[in-house]
């Protein structure tokens, strides 16, 4: 499974120069349009470049950097302890606040295998995604879109699968993370996954990613759901959590943050 969702690099003519590094195109990967108001309605507000929430996000954006950068880590995995804590909701903010970075380009994977969410979110239509990567056994050049966004490029939608567990911890799994974590260096891959104590799919799944990312609720997620579902997660492998809808600086529980809030464990 190839992919060459559009980071086409310097042997390319159609690449921009920019001091030094080459500005993505998008001739390989679909293009489809964002529904601005579908995405305003799920709160993915950092395509609002005046969203008082996006420095909270660069906040997240710059700790994730600094434990990643440099040790060739760029593929994250977005988790939460229960469902409805806001994973899908940060991903895509995370992703977009990645994109705005001057030298990384970000590709957004849905990995709940049982319910595709990132493009509903964003209010396009996919009838491709994951599951029909292996299924069918389609090149990510037919899975793989571009919203328009500049450096963002979307893997969601397609096909659904009851029992993923077994697809998610599977060799051809491996094989293919480690096709895109290696094909772009500047890229930053996030994996939305199940939560951790709904099923055995993002425990299956976390061996396989650089880092992974909890995403807990304040006033919903007990602290000892955040334990439970965090000693889950292999420890090498454990950035932090991120606390959303936390209105003001956390002083007890699960660390430090910053309204939604990152809290290194």
């Amino acid at each position: 499974m190839k992919d060459s969702d559009s980071n086409n690099r310097k042997d390319s003519p159609d690449d921009v120069i920019l001091d030094g590094w080459f500005s993505p195109v998008y001739t390989d990967s679909r293009p489809v349009r964002i529904d601005a108001q579908k995405a305003a309605q799920y709160r993915c507000v950092c395509f609002n470049p005046d969203a008082p929430e996006i420095e909270y996000y660069k906040v997240i954006r710059s700790q994730i950097l600094r434990r990643t950068k440099g040790h060739g880590h760029n593929t994250i995995m977005i988790t939460s302890a229960l469902p409805g804590e806001g994973k899908t909701l940060t991903t895509i903010n995370l992703g977009i606040t990645f994109a705005k970075e001057f030298d990384h380009t970000v590709l957004l994977v849905d990995c709940d295998l049982r319910q595709q969410m990132i493009h509903k979110y964003l209010g396009f239509e996919s009838p491709l995604g994951l599951v029909d990567a292996f299924r069918e056994n389609r090149p990510l050049t037919d899975l793989i879109v571009w919203p328009e966004v500049e450096k963002l490029t979307i893997l969601s939608g397609g096909s659904l699968l009851r029992e993923s567990s077994e697809l998610l911890e599977s060799p051809r799994m491996k094989t293919l993370i480690q096709e895109i974590k290696t094909r772009y260096p500047d890229r930053y891959i996030f994996f939305d996954t199940p939560p951790v104590l709904s099923c055995a799919d993002a425990i299956g799944f976390a061996p396989l990613v650089d880092g992974v990312i909890m995403v807990v609720q304040a006033g919903k997620t007990s602290i000892d759901d955040a334990k439970r579902a965090a000693s889950l997660i292999p420890p090498e492998k454990f950035l932090g959590f991120i606390i959303n809808r936390q209105t003001g600086r956390i002083k007890h529980g699960y660390g430090y943050g910053y309204g939604y809030g990152y809290g290194a464990r």
